[in-house]
This record gives structure tokens, C-alpha cells and sequence, in this order.
């Protein structure tokens, strides 16, 4: 068991089974098919991240070193938080960008679902997580993974 510690973008806490992406997420992709043709399980739609390809996401420790592709992630992050197909909660071992800053806020705000996002984590981070683990959120940004 090690715990980690980054900086709280949308507070909360949860634990949650990790799901683990060792390259960039990208937003769109992983979402399309869940929100376009209601994929209830949530699977990511992404062909180009083995790691979590065809995985269902839904209540997931998404964990993952940062976002990568289409403008619009924010916009995908907030509505997946609105249609209730959210992961429990997005880690980063990097910073953030501003664009999945800005959906996991507005999901937080506009919506009533909690997805607490933590970023600045560190390699060792994604280098010690594994899909499966289990991960403990808490309020102060520690991150907890057995």
C-alpha cells in the first residue's frame, strides 16, 4: 500500500477499482460510443489505448498521466457527469489541462455528481497503480492505492 499526494481540481472522496491508461486519454474517443449510442457499461471506444480499450469506465479510478485530443474533452467529461457515466474519479500524474479542468468542473458545479479529480500525482504514481487496485480518494488530495 503507498499513498500519494496532488493537488485537489474538484474535491471529494471515493474508493474505487483503478483503471489504468499508461498513454494519453483521450476524451472523445473513450466517450463517443457511450454517449452517442447509450453504451450502459461505458466501455472505451478508444482503439488506440490498448490499456483500457473495450474496459468499462464507469464508477473506475480512472487513473492516467494526462488528456490528449479533441477540444472538446471538457465538454465530454461534463456531459458524461450529466448522464450519470462518469468514472468515480480522474488521477493525473501531470498536470491537467485546462480543458478537462473545465468539464470535471462544470461537472461538479452543474450537475449532482461528485467526480473528484486529482492531478500532479507523479510517475511513480502511474508506475505503481495498477488496473484492478484499489484506490482511496480523501479530501486533501492524498491518494491511496492497495
Amino acid at each position: 500500500m503507498r499513498t500519494f499526494h496532488g493537488r485537489v481540481v474538484v474535491p471529494g472522496t471515493c474508493t474505487a477499482e483503478a483503471l489504468v491508461s499508461r498513454g494519453g486519454f483521450n476524451t472523445l474517443a473513450s466517450y463517443q460510443m457511450a454517449l452517442m449510442f447509450g453504451d450502459k457499461k461505458v466501455k472505451c471506444g478508444d482503439q488506440n489505448n490498448p490499456d483500457i480499450y473495450k474496459k468499462p469506465m464507469i464508477g473506475k479510478a480512472l487513473c492516467l498521466p494526462m488528456t490528449i485530443g479533441s477540444t472538446t474533452g471538457g465538454m465530454v467529461l461534463y456531459a458524461a457527469c450529466s448522464l450519470h457515466k462518469q468514472p468515480a474519479c480522474m488521477l493525473f500524474s501531470k498536470h491537467i489541462d485546462s480543458l478537462a479542468a473545465s468539464g470535471a468542473i462544470l461537472g461538479d458545479v452543474w450537475t449532482d455528481q461528485n467526480m473528484p479529480v486529482i492531478d500532479q500525482l507523479g510517475d511513480e504514481f502511474l508506475e505503481y497503480v495498477q488496473t484492478g487496485m484499489k484506490v482511496t480518494v480523501a479530501a486533501d488530495g492524498a491518494v491511496t492505492v492497495e
